[in-house]
């Protein structure tokens, strides 16, 4: 948590070698969007994934960039939401793709929040064995964790993200400008994500959330600091771990819990990812404490955060029934972390000091997940 407040973009490097890319963020950077990528592929045409609501704000400004820097683009708009990430509107883009002829030197542009990225990441990867493409993420929860690292999945009946790959961006442009559109419930949700880099791996930068989170909300300066933190925090991580083979599980605190209750909603409206993700922290908290791995007060300093935001934090903030623990922990070993039947869980030993733990007790799950169904 060093870097000063700053009015122009800011560039973060992914360091990856040969396919190494910047993360660009600042206010009304949608309109050299098309020149930064002439930059990066000249000649190349662009082709947009986009959803119904994104479209009807973004959509003219990033066809008007492309067109400023002679770039030809064609687009898809698919619809919103958890739905859009599904095999068959994953063949449709694809076929869309194919039918504009866009060529392996030629780009796809993911203009939307993370479904939208994922949904087209995971086009990217496959369409004639891969090409090129660049996250324009429009939601906070894309601009400081979904957009950058490379992966890009569908859903399955199964769970959340489990047919995908890993694909680079060449370039992410995080215009901090479309937040102001975004609905109350939706930044909420995304600042989830931000929070979870102070809890992760830096104390000071959440003790400078819990200061200025009313700053973040209200956009201004801090918005884009404490989005540039959240990307540098995420850089470093890919950089080192780009496959989660090791310290990138670390990004996935609070998703084990949280994925499992976003399948037992449906993955629908009634719980949105950033809370599923918010949700699965706090209980990833409560569960820490219990196990004696951290104190019980540091635990709910975190968990008082993230509910004076207005994110749940309780079984029970979640609206409707929930599936029994049993249910749960069906969910949890349908996880992408799953090693030989056992989820991977990220505990915490101190705000700014997570860890993985491969040998968590289903039995302690089990009990935990009854004692907190059970206070609904």
């Amino acid at each position: 948590m060093t870097a000063p407040l700053r009015p122009d973009p800011t560039e973060v490097n992914v360091a990856l070698g040969a396919r190494s890319y910047n993360i660009v963020v600042g206010r009304g950077l949608i309109a050299s969007l098309g020149a930064r990528i002439n930059a990066l592929r000249p000649g190349a045409k662009a082709f947009i994934v986009t959803d119904e609501n994104v479209a009807q704000k973004q959509l003219c400004a990033v066809k008007a960039s492309l067109d400023e820097a002679w770039i030809a683009s064609s687009a898809i708009v698919v619809g919103p939401g958890e739905g859009a990430k599904s095999y068959r509107v994953f063949e449709q883009v694809c076929e869309a793709v194919i039918a504009a002829r866009v060529e392996r030197g030629d780009l796809l542009v993911a203009l939307g929040g993370g479904v939208v990225g994922d949904l087209a990441g995971f086009v990217a990867s496959a369409v004639r064995r891969g090409i090129d493409y660049v996250q324009a993420p429009t939601t906070l929860l894309a601009q400081v964790d979904s957009s950058v690292g490379g992966k890009t999945a569908i859903n399955s009946a199964h769970g959340k993200n489990l047919i995908g790959a890993f694909h680079q961006p060449i370039l992410v442009v995080a215009d901090t400008a479309t937040l102001d559109t975004l609905p109350a419930r939706e930044f909420r949700a995304g600042y989830a994500e931000v929070a979870k880099y102070g809890l992760i791996g830096d104390a000071a930068f959440f003790s400078w959330l819990e200061a200025n989170w009313r700053d973040v909300f209200a956009g201004g300066p801090e918005r884009e600091q404490a989005i540039a933190v959240s990307c540098r925090a995420k850089a470093v991580i890919v950089g080192r771990d780009e496959r989660e083979t090791g310290e990138r599980q670390l990004l996935n605190l609070g998703h084990t819990f949280g994925h499992a209750l976003e399948a037992a909603c449906g993955f629908s409206d009634r719980l949105l990812h950033g809370e599923a993700v918010a949700a699965g922290m706090a209980l990833a908290l409560a569960f820490s404490a219990r196990q004696g791995l951290m104190p019980s007060t540091e635990a709910g300093r975190a968990v008082r955060h993230l509910a004076e935001v207005g994110l749940p934090t309780r079984v029970k903030d979640i609206p409707g029934p929930l599936p029994a623990a049993d249910r749960l922990l069906e969910l949890m070993a349908q996880d992408k972390k799953v090693k030989h039947g056992t989820p991977t869980f990220i505990l915490m030993r101190a705000i700014g000091a997570a860890f993985i733990d491969t040998g968590v007790d289903y039995r302690d799950v089990h009990a935990f997940l009854t004692e907190k169904l059970a206070e609904q």
